[in-house]
C-alpha cells in the first residue's frame, strides 16, 4: 500500500509531547498535555495513513477489515509483532487490559499487524497457531511481505501506533514496558474523539479460530522431560495451563493445573499456572517454568503440594538478582534443568531466562558458581548474560550475551563440563562452561554478535550450519550428542559436540502431521521440546503446533506417536467436592462406635476387594470419602 504519511512524520511531533510528559508531575498535568497535542493534531491534514493493502490474510474476523469501512470512527491501536519475540509478548497483557477496559462499543478496536522476522513465520497456519498459544482475540492481519511495515517506517518489534478516528496518526510506542503511557494515551484519544462525536459504536465481526477448534489431550506442549528411573515422564501441557505426569506406557497418572491459567499455590488439586514450559523432575519433585506468571514453581508428588520458588508473580527487569527466590523478580522463565555448583549434587536449577536474554541460577542448597560467590539456599541470581540481546560470547560470563535462551541440557561429565542452550533469536547452540563460565559458539548464528538474522536450514559445521529459532536442546551421556528441536526448521537435528558437526536426524522441513514412520519422510510442526529417554535409545518430542509428544526410535530409526490414555480427553485436576458414592445395593458393614477425644488420631484400615481386571493406578490420586 502506498504510503500517505508514516512515523517519521509522527516522530518530531511526539518527540515534543515525550518531553514535557517526562517533566510533568501531577496525573492532571499529563492529561492537560496531552489534550493539547490531541487538539494540534486536529488541525494537521497530513497524517492519514492509506487503507490496509487489499488481498492481505486475516484472522479472528469475519473477513478483511478496512479502514475507511468496519474501522472508521474508532480509535485504533495497531500492535506490530512477530510471534517469536519475547517483548511482544511481554506486552500482550497490557493490550488484554486495554480489551477488557475498552469493546469496539466504546470505540476502541486492536489490530494485531504480524510481520515476520523468521520466514517460517510468514506462513498464515503458523501466525494461526500463534494467535491460539497467545490467546490473542483481536483481529491479526498477516503483513508476511512487512509491507505495511515498511511504509509507516516501523523498525522494531513491538511497535505499537494509535489511530484517530480517520486514520490519522496519534502516537507511536516502541518496545515494552509503556502500559501507563499506553493507557494514558488511549483513555484520552478515546475521551477526545467521543466528545467531539466522532467516536461510532458499531462492533467489529469478531471470528475467533479458538471457538472452532475440537478438544484434544495436549494444547501446545511446550516441553517435555524423563524420569527414567521411574519410567514416566513430565509433560508441560502449555496450552492448557498445566503439567501431566504420565507413565512410560502414556497411562496418564498426575493432572496438576488446568484447564485455565491462574497462579494458585496449594494441593495439587487447586494449583494453578499460567502457560508453563520448562519441566526438569527428580525423585517425587518436579520444577517448572511458569513462564507467563514469571516464576519458578515447585510441584512435590509426595506432598501433593505446588509451591513457588522464586519470582513474585509479575515480570521484573531485575538482570542482576540475589534476593532470595520469592522476593526475586524474574522475566520469562522458558526452560529449567538441574545441575551441581559448589556444592552437592543437583543443587542448583538452571534457568532460561528469555525474558531478560540471561541464564540465571537458583540455589536448591548452598553453592558456588564459577568466578562467583557463596550463594545461600534459595537465592535466585544472574550467572550468564549482559541482558543485552546479542550473540556474543566472552570467557566472562558477564559480558556474554544470550538472545532469548529457550532450552537448557547440561552435560556435566569430561570433556564436555558445559550447559549447552538453545539461543532461539541467534539461531544458534551455544555452551557455557561449568568450570569457569566461558560462554562459546558450537554451531549456528554468525560470528558478528549484533547479527541475529543469521538463520536457515543447513548442515554442516559449526558457524557453516544453519538453525531458525531452535527451542530446545537435550544431551545424550550414552552417546556423547546433542538433539535439538529446531523448531522452526520443523526439524530434530544432532550434533557432535567433538567435530561441531550438525545433521538433520528426523523431518522433512515440511509443518505438518506425519508419522513417517522413518526419520525422513516423518514431519513435525514448530517442535518446542526434546529429551533423552530409555537410557539414549529413544527421544521424546513436545511436537508443539501438532498438540502431540511423539518418539523417536534411533534403533530402528523410527517415529511414532506417543499415546496418552484417559477417560476424558480434557482432563483437569482432581478436584475433591464430589466423589461418587457406593451404589444403595452395596454391602454395608457396620462397626461399633468409637469415641474419640479431641486431639487423637483415629486410624482406619480397609481391605479393598476389587473386581477381577482392575486396579489402582500407582501414584494416581485415590479419593475416599467419609461421611460422620
Amino acid at each position: 500500500m502506498a504510503s500517505q504519511s508514516s512515523l517519521s512524520t509522527l516522530f518530531p511531533i511526539q518527540s515534543e509531547l515525550d518531553s514535557a510528559l517526562d517533566e510533568a508531575t501531577t496525573q492532571q498535568e499529563k492529561e492537560d498535555i496531552v489534550n493539547e497535542y490531541l487538539k494540534k493534531l486536529d488541525e494537521r491534514d497530513d497524517l492519514k495513513i492509506p487503507d490496509f493493502q487489499t488481498g492481505l490474510e486475516w484472522l479472528n474476523t469475519e473477513g478483511p477489515l478496512s479502514l475507511n469501512k468496519e474501522l472508521a470512527g474508532k480509535v485504533v491501536l495497531l500492535d506490530f509483532f512477530t510471534y517469536c519475540c519475547i517483548n511482544c509478548m511481554h506486552i500482550l497483557p497490557d493490550l488484554h487490559q486495554l480489551e477488557e477496559k475498552h469493546s469496539a462499543k466504546d470505540g476502541l478496536v486492536i489490530v494485531g499487524v504480524h510481520s515476520a522476522k523468521f520466514p517460517n513465520e510468514k506462513v498464515l497456519d503458523n501466525v494461526r497457531s500463534a494467535v491460539l498459544r497467545y490467546d490473542i482475540c483481536h483481529p491479526v492481519v498477516n503483513d508476511s511481505e512487512a509491507r505495511l511495515w515498511h511504509d509507516l517506517e516501523v523498525s522494531c518489534w513491538p511497535t505499537l501506533v494509535l489511530l484517530g478516528p480517520r486514520g490519522n496518526l496519534l502516537f507511536s510506542l516502541v518496545g515494552e514496558g509503556h502500559r501507563d503511557r499506553l493507557t494514558l494515551f488511549t483513555n484520552l484519544a478515546l475521551r477526545h474523539y467521543g466528545a467531539q462525536g466522532l467516536l461510532k459504536t458499531h462492533t467489529v465481526g469478531i471470528n475467533l479460530y479458538r471457538d472452532s477448534l475440537p478438544p484434544s489431550m495436549l494444547s501446545f506442549p511446550g516441553k517435555v522431560a524423563v524420569d527414567n528411573s521411574r519410567k514416566r515422564l513430565a509433560i508441560a501441557d502449555t496450552g492448557h495451563h498445566r503439567v501431566l505426569v504420565v507413565s512410560s506406557t502414556g497411562e496418564l497418572l498426575r493432572v496438576i493445573g488446568g484447564p485455565k491459567s491462574g497462579r494458585q499455590d496449594g494441593d495439587l488439586s487447586e494449583a494453578s499456572f499460567n502457560s508453563p514450559q520448562g519441566v526438569a523432575i527428580k525423585g517425587d519433585t518436579l520444577y517448572v517454568a511458569d513462564t507467563e506468571n514469571h516464576l519458578i514453581r515447585k510441584i512435590d508428588l509426595l506432598e501433593g503440594r505446588v509451591s513457588t520458588l522464586a519470582g513474585v508473580g509479575a515480570q521484573g527487569t531485575d538482570k542482576e538478582g540475589g534476593a532470595l527466590g520469592p522476593q526475586q523478580p524474574i522475566s520469562s522463565p522458558w526452560d529449567v534443568t538441574l545441575g551441581t555448583a559448589g556444592g552437592s549434587e543437583d543443587n542448583v536449577l538452571w534457568i532460561a531466562m528469555a525474558g531478560t536474554h540471561q541464564i540465571w541460577a537458583l540455589f536448591l542448597d548452598d553453592g558456588k558458581l564459577p568466578k562467583g560467590s557463596e550463594s545461600k539456599a534459595g537465592t535466585c541470581v544472574r550467572w550468564a548474560g549482559s541482558g543485552s540481546e546479542e550473540n556474543r560470547n566472552n570467557a566472562y560470563p558477564h559480558k556474554a550475551g544470550f538472545a532469548q535462551p529457550s532450552g537448557l541440557s547440561v552435560a556435566p561429565e569430561e570433556p564436555w563440563s558445559c550447559l549447552y542452550v538453545a539461543d532461539s533469536e541467534s539461531s544458534s547452540i551455544r555452551t557455557l562452561a561449568l568450570k569457569d563460565g566461558a560462554v562459546k559458539m558450537l554451531v549456528g548464528g554468525e560470528r558478528d554478535p549484533l547479527n541475529l538474522f543469521a538463520f536457515g536450514d543447513l548442515d554442516g559445521k559449526g558457524v557453516d550450519a544453519k538453525l531458525q529459532h531452535p527451542l530446545c536442546v537435550a544431551w545424550s551421556p550414552e552417546q556423547s550428542l546433542l538433539y535439538v528441536a529446531d523448531s522452526y526448521n520443523h526439524k530434530i537435528k544432532v550434533v557432535d559436540p567433538r567435530t561441531k558437526q550438525c545433521s538433520t536426524l528426523a523431518g522433512t522441513g515440511e509443518a505438518a502431521d506425519t508419522a513417517g514412520p522413518e526419520f525422513n519422510t516423518s514431519c513435525f510442526n514448530e517442535p518446542g521440546g526434546i529429551c533423552v529417554g530409555d537410557n539414549g535409545k529413544i527421544l521424546y518430542v513436545a511436537d508443539t503446533n501438532n498438540h502431540q509428544i511423539k518418539v523417536l526410535d534411533l534403533s530402528s530409526k523410527t517415529v511414532s506417536l506417543f499415546p496418552i490414555s484417559t477417560d476424558c480427553t480434557d482432563s483437569g485436576p482432581s478436584k475433591p467436592t464430589k466423589a461418587p458414592t457406593l451404589p444403595k445395593s452395596a454391602a454395608r458393614k457396620e462397626m461399633p462406635p468409637v469415641v474419640v477425644s479431641a486431639g487423637q488420631t483415629l486410624v482406619i484400615s480397609l481391605t479393598l476387594t476389587l473386581p477381577e481386571g482392575t486396579k489402582l493406578t500407582e501414584e494416581a490420586p485415590q479419593l475416599l470419602d467419609s461421611l460422620s
